[in-house]
């Protein structure tokens, strides 16, 4: 074909793009544009940290693509209706794109794919947010897996997919002008906290970084905050800087590389296995959305108080692991995986607050935010979810942190009034609230 459109959303690279690659190898003349979506930017769980660091990525693509010879064309608006006026004004025969699992991705796109084709200009989709897609891991009889451990065995006995090469060059239709790039104040946001690295170079960075070192003593030292021994990559899988393929690939390749270190990096990838997990629980059940994965928790009691809602969420609950964990989130935009469930844990099970409220917030707050992997985390912790943590077995915030921050060095960079007189008396008594927590749950069992 002549000319083609890629739309890119959540896939801000080109290496493993597998829409990109199939345009250009179709297409003589490729036009990448990324749309701002302003119901995506009015949305209430959306925050400065993860529209900062999408301008980053952005940024860095154009800075890509234009070694390749090409571009990125900026646009803003609904993409139903920007999209098909784009591929109208440049004679686009197709328009190619990565497909997304969240509710309302599907429903956009449905409409975006209606409304391009009824122009006469095709749709190609494509599987990426997951290294294997949503309706490649079913039971035998079609159906999803709603238990990670089966889902896992299903998902190791399939051949991983080989990652595709970058693009070597682009051309793009000429004459075609882009947008400006905005700013963040532009978009309506300030970001108070420090930026992170972003782009495509900036997540093989950090891989070669882990690969290098806390890889090799990942399962050992992961559930520690005070070490730094976590991949970091979670921003870049969120953003699409990095391909889900590529990296369990290059965790395939440092199994064989480090036979020694086997089953520590095994637990690595294990994580890219949940990632996959919450994803295909999204895609097949867009009720957890909004609601709870097991529906007879949807009439759970919460007390969503808001005087303790808001001690949670400043870091003063007087309980030093969770208000450690709440103000390294503030500070900076992200917070260490085992930090996310004992703070998840405690907002649910000690203080009574819906597990859709800590969700918001952690959205709000985090660089990494991502709607699949954040909902099955909290509904997780709150016993609520697929494969959940068993509604009676409630995290005691003490005994985790003497047994996760046994030295109490992470405690003490964020809370350093912890050892004091100055600090805060527990809001709540973790016994008296766990006896509550478990009628509450007893309550809507029955």
């Amino acid at each position: 074909m002549k000319r083609a459109l890629v739309w890119f959303r959540r896939d801000l690279r080109t290496v493993d793009h597998p829409a990109l690659a199939a345009a250009v190898g179709q297409a003589e003349q490729v036009a990448p544009v990324f749309v701002f979506d302003p119901a995506i930017l009015k949305a209430p769980d959306i925050g400065p940290p993860r529209v900062a660091y999408l301008l980053a990525a952005l940024d860095s693509l154009d800075k890509n693509l234009r070694e390749l010879g090409g571009r990125l064309f900026i646009r803003s608006g609904s993409p139903a209706e920007v999209l098909p006026a784009l591929a109208q004004q440049i004679k686009a025969e197709a328009i190619f794109w990565n497909d997304d699992v969240e509710p309302y991705a599907l429903a956009r796109d449905a409409e975006v794919q209606a409304r391009c084709q009824s122009l006469g200009c095709a749709v190609q989709r494509f599987q990426d947010q997951t290294v294997h897609g949503p309706d490649s891991v079913l039971k035998s009889d079609g159906t999803p897996y709603a238990v990670f451990t089966p889902y896992s065995r299903a998902w190791l006995a399939r051949p991983l997919p080989k990652p595709l090469p970058r693009p070597k060059t682009i051309t793009t239709p000429a004459g075609l002008s882009s947008d400006p790039l905005p700013s963040l104040a532009e978009l309506g946001f300030t970001l108070r906290i420090p930026m992170i690295s972003s782009g495509e170079k900036a997540a093989l960075d950090t891989w070669k970084t882990f690969a290098a070192g806390p890889a090799s003593s990942y399962a050992s030292g992961r559930n520690f905050p005070a070490l730094d021994s976590t991949s970091r990559l979670s921003p870049h899988l969120r953003f699409g800087t990095i391909s889900p393929r590529w990296l369990a690939d290059r965790v395939d390749r440092l199994l064989a590389e480090q036979p020694a270190h086997r089953k520590e990096i095994e637990v690595f990838r294990q994580e890219l296995i949940w990632r996959d997990f919450y994803k295909t629980i999204l895609r097949h059940f867009p009720r957890v959305a909004t609601g709870c994965f097991k529906p007879e928790y949807d009439a759970l009691g919460w007390e969503n108080r808001d005087d303790l809602f808001t001690a949670w969420c400043e870091g003063r609950t007087g309980y030093p692991i969770v208000d450690a964990a709440m103000r390294q989130l503030n500070a900076t935009g992200w917070m260490h995986n085992r930090l996310r469930m004992i703070v998840a844990s405690f907002l649910t099970k000690d203080l009574l607050v819906s597990w859709q409220w800590g969700e918001r917030y952690f959205m709000q707050h985090l660089f990494d935010g991502d709607l699949a992997a954040n909902n099955g985390g909290w509904q997780w912790a709150a016993s609520t979810g697929t494969d959940a943590q068993p509604y009676f077995r409630i995290f005691n915030p003490a005994s985790q942190a003497e047994k996760f921050d046994p030295e109490g060095r992470f405690i003490e960079t964020w809370v350093p009034e912890a050892t004091s007189l100055r600090y805060l008396p527990p809001i709540v008594d973790h016994a008296t609230q766990r006896t509550r927590a478990l009628a509450l749950f007893q309550a809507a069992r029955s």
